[in-house]
């Protein structure tokens, strides 16, 4: 199948720190692919010189042309529908590699201008929405031209070997979860960076919005799954969430690491930079079993990992890097993962409407405690465990 595919913002920092390397391994690893790609930019663009620049790749650079676009103009977008028509393309995935209310936006305009016939597929990063209410407001916008069969939510955290290992486990009949009691699951996103430069989008999102509510919820729906059906992989993890209670403000901490409003240029900030939060689910398998999730910036390690602790004093830990190490072989990265399953049509590792908006529900009472608090922001010094935070925020 003929596939084109049209990046938003080919030029920013998502597209050149994520999205053409990976496109580059694609190209190389797999040349018979029958890709082709159309770059959006609001200037003038030499798309080879951006190829060569960013990935060196001359199979991709002989791949890849450009459109010059106000994203604003309708008649721009008919020049794009031309050039979609005429790449002989059997199918054509327009990725937004821009800031959602940009993304809202061109959806409207591609949706106008007839964009949206069933050989087009919308893929968007998150975050999707800042609450509940800005989540179905995006949703509605986005499904007035296209149906949700049309739309790939990109959570990258689905796309990683620790959700893959949680898969394989899910439908492993034998597995270690099924014969023992689990005690309490704990899922983790820590970070040794900070912000690196992302002043503004992190001022907009904090970390519940930037890891808590997407990707490491994502995660928890797949673990909480049990046993995995021949029913689609979406419908069976936003099952998992609806049984999953709201969050109680109580069992959560937030935190922010010294010297991050200095970083912002906003003293006073009460954007968080680490969340802690429990929750349990109705479940009756899971019942009595805390979940608990946790993500951090500026913290003493980078890991991605799921915990089980068992009744019986055993643990088990799914670790993103011990994976890679174990498997040795090459791996697809994350966004090579996320492209070539768009191409394929399977929606698994994408986040449906459904799991977004029951994410923000479980998420509203912490959001709703946050917005009245008046108390000081909690703050932590870099190079902290996550140990060491829960612990000093106790104090």
């Amino acid at each position: 199948m003929k596939t084109l595919l049209v990046i938003f913002g080919i030029t920013g920092d998502l597209s050149t720190r994520k999205l053409l390397p990976a496109l580059s391994k694609i190209v190389s690893h797999q040349p018979d692919n029958n890709l082709s790609v159309l770059g959006v930019s609001r200037s003038p663009l030499d798309s080879q010189q951006l190829i060569n620049e960013v990935t060196g790749n001359q199979q991709l650079a002989a791949i890849t042309d450009s459109i010059t676009m106000d994203l604003s103009n309708g008649v721009d977008y008919q020049r794009l529908r031309q050039k979609i028509q005429s790449s002989g393309a059997d199918q054509t995935l327009i990725y937004l590699s821009v800031p959602p209310g940009a993304a809202a936006q061109i959806v409207d305009l591609l949706g106008e201008e007839g964009i949206n016939t069933p050989d087009i597929h919308i893929l968007f990063e998150k975050p999707f929405g800042l609450d509940l209410s800005s989540a179905q407001d995006f949703i509605a916008r986005t499904g007035r031209y296209f149906n949700d069969d049309q739309l790939y939510r990109i959570d990258h955290y689905m796309a990683k070997e620790v959700a893959a290992e949680m898969l394989r486990i899910r439908t492993d009949a034998t597995d270690t979860d099924i014969k023992k009691k689990v005690k309490s699951i704990t899922i983790v996103a820590s970070e040794k960076i900070g912000i690196e430069g992302r002043a503004q989008f992190y001022e907009q999102t904090g970390a519940l919005r930037d890891f808590i509510q997407g990707h490491l919820m994502q995660l928890l729906a797949l673990t909480l799954i049990r046993h995995v059906t021949d029913a689609p992989l979406p419908e069976q993890r936003f099952a998992a969430l609806s049984k999953v209670k709201p969050v109680l403000p109580e069992h959560t901490v937030r935190a922010q690491y010294q010297g991050y409003q200095e970083e912002v240029q906003n003293q006073g900030s009460e954007v968080e930079t680490f969340v802690s939060l429990e929750l349990e689910s109705v479940d009756p398998v899971w019942e009595g079993v805390p979940l608990r999730l946790v993500t951090g910036k500026a913290l003493n390690e980078k890991r991605s990992y799921v915990r089980f602790e068992y009744d019986d004093g055993s643990e088990r830990t799914l670790d993103e890097d011990e994976i890679l190490l174990r498997e040795g072989n090459r791996h697809l990265d994350a966004y090579e993962r996320v492209l070539l399953e768009a191409v394929k049509g399977n929606k698994d590792i994408f986040t449906s409407g459904a799991e977004v908006l029951r994410s923000w529900e479980i998420l509203t009472p912490l959001q709703r405690a946050w917005n009245m608090n008046t108390e000081p922001l909690f703050t932590y010094t870099p190079g902290m465990s996550i140990d060491a935070v829960c612990r000093r925020s106790a104090s």
